[in-house]
């Protein structure tokens, strides 16, 4: 929101913070945990038939979370549509998901190919969610404020040269392998950091978790984007907005990584019991498919059913060198075995796989 402020702008430091007030031992203790979990969940990542069973659910899931928590709402059954069926009219809050979506396979793709995250990179990334070319806050007047009482919580630095300072300060802390700081520790330093800058006039709470994704990727500690870290801050939402506001007026640097460490933690271990579910659930169709169906059995067959939740014929085609009627007869069959079931979206067939539909859509 842009008004008036109601009081001096901030004077916001430059990173890093002291290592005496990020490195307590109960902080220390936390992120002994959270990485433990972060490492059980890029180790089992690598289990799954095909990693792209759980990128595909989990990007979608973050994209649909974290846009909740800017009251963005629409439904996993909306977006799937959106994705998979031609004759589909999303609505506005459906378009912008899927635009946080396309953003964080554009960021991932990028930390990929060129090692690092900058501030064009960031840039970049804000452009594709909030589809405008408006860069970095130039005009003075941003503050952040109560919706319900509309006092003034916090005014940003309000300086164009000055945020894009703090900006370059903390594209070489994120980059910085010098320092001896934990990488996790460091997440909650520059999440914290570039929520405060606030740097663009719209969409800095949802950059600013796309970064924390594409930090974890540019560290090693993940090799694709499936910690789904805006779940925790949606059940903990009270708290994420009081302990950043505590790091500004009290300089409480301990409750605010802890908060974020927690958040790791506690995410890494809700995706590792969903993988679980996943392996399952495919060992289980792999096996009554090839049981009951092994004239189109195929390993190949079943990764298609589990990577597009919604299927259809085109997907078979291209990804499986199937004629359009040999692929159309393997999708019937999988029906009548109950394994699929099909829905009519306009001139369009789409396919449903039903148990992992509603395996990925719990917690929405």
């Amino acid at each position: 929101m842009t008004v008036k402020p109601s009081k001096a702008f901030n004077d916001l430091p430059h990173l890093p913070p002291k290592n005496s007030l990020v490195e307590t031992i109960t902080i220390l203790k936390q992120e002994s945990k959270s990485a433990v979990a972060l490492a059980e969940l890029k180790g089992l990542t690598s289990t799954l038939p095909n990693p792209n069973i759980l990128i595909n659910a989990v990007i979608l899931k973050e994209a649909q979370a974290s846009s909740e928590i800017e009251n963005v709402i629409t439904t996993q059954d909306k977006l799937y549509q959106a994705l998979y069926a031609k004759s589909a009219k999303p609505d506005n809050a459906t378009k912008e998901v899927l635009r946080y979506r396309e953003a964080l396979i554009m960021g991932t793709t990028s930390i990929k190919e060129k090692g690092f995250l900058n501030t064009n990179g960031i840039i970049s990334l804000q452009k594709e969610l909030e589809e405008n070319n408006a860069g970095l806050r130039k005009l003075p007047g941003t503050a952040l404020i109560n919706n319900l009482t509309n006092e003034v919580i916090y005014t940003p630095p309000d300086n164009f040269d000055t945020i894009n300072s703090l900006m370059k300060n903390s594209e070489e802390y994120l980059n910085d392998d010098k320092d001896d700081v934990s990488p996790l520790i460091k997440l909650a330093i520059q999440h914290y950091q570039f929520e405060s800058i606030h740097p663009f006039y719209d969409g800095n709470g949802r950059t600013g978790r796309i970064i924390n994704v594409l930090y974890l990727i540019l560290k090693g500690l993940l090799n694709e984007p499936v910690l789904y870290l805006s779940s925790f801050i949606i059940q903990n939402k009270v708290d994420y907005y009081r302990l950043l506001q505590e790091v500004r007026t009290k300089n409480n640097w301990e409750g605010w990584i802890l908060y974020m460490l927690k958040g790791i933690e506690q995410t890494a271990q809700s995706t590792i019991e969903q993988i679980s579910k996943i392996n399952l659930l495919f060992n289980e169709t792999q096996k009554l498919v090839q049981e009951k169906l092994p004239r189109i059995y195929s390993k190949d067959l079943i990764e298609q059913l589990f990577v597009h939740p919604y299927c259809k014929i085109e997907f078979l085609v291209e990804n499986l060198l199937l004629n359009r009627k040999t692929a159309s007869n393997y999708l019937k069959s999988l029906e009548d075995l109950g394994v699929l079931a099909s829905e009519n979206k306009g001139k369009e067939v789409i396919y449903i796989n039903l148990k992992l539909y509603e395996l990925l859509k719990k917690g929405e």
